[in-house]
């Protein structure tokens, strides 16, 4: 499969604009993680003792004891070799080693017995740890405001946080690592030193190789990993969309299993060839930190020799001061891979915390006014850009909306009508000029009460994996309870869905779950219609609210709601211009702004935007004037003018925002004399009702 460079076509990757992660990948270094590794432990051990202080105090207590316990057994080796080692018969030399073979014992059982301790206390700690930094990621999420999620890299960040909250609870255990070596080590150089002042410094020296090439094998994988971030992300998305429902009828109508897969193997072969790379750059590496610790570590067991033969060292310290180098040597490589572990693991909890303040920055601030249901939203002036957007999205608009009215949202694709009901609805908040409930502006408003008043069929809805009854109540029942859902039901046409579900109301509403069940697309709008009629709101904000409804159901919403305007204000978007005839009011956008406003009759009979989209639909569906399914008691005409209204037919032209608008054939004289026929006929039979 060619590739993107021999297509010419763009690569596909993610990238750190800010290159945070990069710098702070760069500065894994010996003299850095020495620098953060107090400040990580720190971070670890408080966010522990925040979520269980008990066990975080019996984690540090256990490792300063094994620390103790561990000296404590280097002294009883040096106490048994030279008990081991002194004249007399072998009788006397036993009894004489037999108090320290005791303490020796005693200390390895306890240290084995703190282990134990230890890693059933790490066991109960990690997994909060990773909860408690999820539920902070979800606090944080659902506090931003809206408009958050429209900042650039704002979800990629989101997931290098929810990264770092997977991995929070390998804090525990590498925190317990670190602690434990660094206990290990300065029990044994106690011991060194006292068993020879000169031992130590050679050691750490020794040492000192091998930490930094393990710190920069670390650094090099740590680097890989993060700059294939966004392939690794690639991948999962990938796999989603192959692996996922609802698009294997495309991707086998679309034959395109074979194009998938192979953009898939050519992602990961870019990452196999990033991991190449990086082991065998941390290979080279680590060979050389050990050849250079092999030969240091020959000094200082030549030192060692050397202390003995010239009489410095008694045998008996000298069989201790094996011990206590093995032991030293093994801490020191525990606190380098130790360190180099958990500094990754920081980086990512950085990732964690930094998006914890980025989302500090985006929480929504504003007023705490309590709002009823608003009887009037006043819209003066309105202009929204979203981030680094080049231009308004909505500009210069003013209108009012009154409870009772239908207000309607009419124009081209990307013209802003969705944005302004978001608005209106206080989810975003204005760049400059005002949107006002009952003379009150919306970032003046506590937003969980405005919203309280909100009932919203966006047209991406959600399908919560809950029951029906909860998909519905959206998990905040009425006083009235399932007589309120019920009620609802018949206004959305849900009401046949209940009676296709295996247990009513308590049906779990996703087939993957034990006892689930599955919904088609018309009948999960339903779903979300009757959320928002089950919720005593004021107002109701309907975007594109019937597009998944057969003719009979779209039918039944529009026909009720009138009634539904009675004891709110509404606001429908919708493209389908035969929907808009029941509204008091449209207003027609264009590139953000409103270039018309008026009724229905008003803006068929008016040359403008209106007309002309009217006009497109009109030539499309005259020729079935049934196809919406609508009767002549609906409060939406069907797809004939007003009466008296002739249909013109604009010429063909773009639309804004590079959309294409539906070609009209070229209408022939016969044509509008017969569409003016038709128009007549209608006007004369309705003056002839009674």
């Amino acid at each position: 499969m060619p590739d993107e460079a021999e297509t010419g076509g763009e690569e596909l990757q993610f990238v750190d604009r800010t290159g945070s992660r990069e710098r702070a990948g760069q500065q894994i270094r010996l003299a850095d993680m020495a620098r953060r590794l107090p400040r990580l432990v720190r971070r670890s051990v408080a966010l522990a003792w925040s979520i269980d202080r008990w066990a975080c105090l019996g984690l540090l207590v256990c490792q300063v004891a094994s620390g103790a316990m561990q000296a404590l057994g280097l002294l009883a080796v040096s106490g048994t070799i030279a008990a081991l080692l002194a004249g007399g018969d072998i009788y006397g030399r036993l009894l004489a080693a037999w108090p320290s073979l005791v303490m020796l014992a005693g200390a390895a059982a306890a240290r084995a017995l703190l282990g134990i301790t230890v890693a059933w206390l790490s066991s109960r700690l990690g997994p909060q740890m990773s909860r408690e930094a999820e539920l902070g990621l979800l606090r944080a999420v659902t506090e931003v405001e809206l408009s958050a999620y429209d900042a650039p890299g704002f979800n990629h960040r989101k997931e290098a946080a929810e990264r770092g909250a997977e991995v929070a609870q390998d804090l525990v255990t590498e925190g317990q690592d670190l602690i434990a070596s660094l206990a290990s080590l300065i029990a044994g150089a106690g011991v060194l030193t006292a068993l020879h002042p000169a031992l130590l410094p050679l050691l750490a020296l020794a040492s000192f190789p091998q930490a930094v090439a393990q710190i920069s094998a670390a650094r090099v994988r740590y680097l890989a990993r993060l700059r294939s971030n966004g392939d690794y992300r690639l991948l999962s998305i990938l796999r989603w969309h192959v692996g996922d429902r609802y698009a294997a009828d495309q991707i086998r109508a679309g034959t395109m299993s074979s194009f998938l897969v192979g953009r898939y193997r050519h992602i990961t072969d870019r990452i196999n060839r990033a991991d190449r790379r990086a082991a065998d750059t941390g290979a080279r590496m680590s060979v050389l930190g050990a050849l250079c610790g092999g030969v240091a570590s020959a000094a200082v067991w030549a030192a060692v020799v050397w202390l003995l033969a010239t009489g410095r060292m008694s045998v008996g310290h000298a069989g201790t001061a094996v011990f206590a180098l093995q032991t030293v040597g093994m801490a020191l490589r525990g606190l380098v891979v130790g360190g180099a572990r958990i500094m990754r693991t920081g980086l990512y909890m950085d990732d964690w915390s930094a998006f914890l303040r980025e989302a500090g920055g985006y929480r929504m601030n504003r007023g705490t006014t309590v709002p009823g249901p608003p009887q009037q939203i006043t819209v003066q002036d309105l202009v929204f850009r979203y981030e680094e957007a080049a231009n308004d999205a909505v500009r210069g608009v003013s209108f009012t909306l009154r409870r009772g009215e239908v207000v309607a949202l009419v124009g081209y694709n990307g013209s802003g009508k969705t944005t302004l009901a978001k608005l209106l609805s206080g989810l975003y908040l204005p760049t400059t000029g005002s949107v006002t409930w009952d003379g009150v502006p919306t970032g003046e408003l506590d937003p969980q009460a405005m919203w309280s008043h909100v009932a919203l069929v966006p047209q991406d809805y959600a399908r919560w994996p809950l029951t029906a009854r909860e998909n519905m109540t959206l998990g905040q029942p009425t006083s009235g309870g399932d007589a309120d859902i019920h009620a609802a039901c018949a206004r959305s046409g849900a009401d046949e869905v209940l009676t296709e579900l295996r247990s009513g109301l308590d049906t779990v509403l996703a087939r993957d779950w034990l006892g689930g069940q599955e919904l088609s697309g018309g009948q999960w709008q339903r779903i979300a219609l009757t959320r928002a009629f089950y919720r005593p709101a004021g107002l109701l904000v309907l975007d594109e609210p019937t597009a998944a409804l057969d003719p009979l159901g779209e039918h039944r919403i529009f026909a009720g709601l009138r009634q539904l305007a009675a004891t709110r204000a509404v606001v429908l978007i919708t493209h389908r211009l035969t929907n808009v005839a029941c509204a008091d009011r449209i207003l027609v956008l264009h590139k953000g702004r409103i270039v018309q406003q008026g009724t229905f009759p008003e803006l068929v009979a008016e040359p403008g935007p209106f007309r002309d989209l009217w006009a497109y639909q009109h030539t499309r569906e005259a020729a079935d004037p049934a196809a919406d399914g609508r009767s002549a008691d609906d409060c939406a005409p069907s797809a004939h003018p007003a009466p008296g209204v002739p249909v013109p037919v604009p010429a063909p032209q773009p639309a804004p925002h590079g959309d294409t608008v539906p070609r009209t054939r070229k209408s022939t004289e016969g044509e509008r004399t017969s569409a003016s026929a038709e128009a007549e006929t209608d006007a004369e039979a309705e003056a002839e009702a009674p």
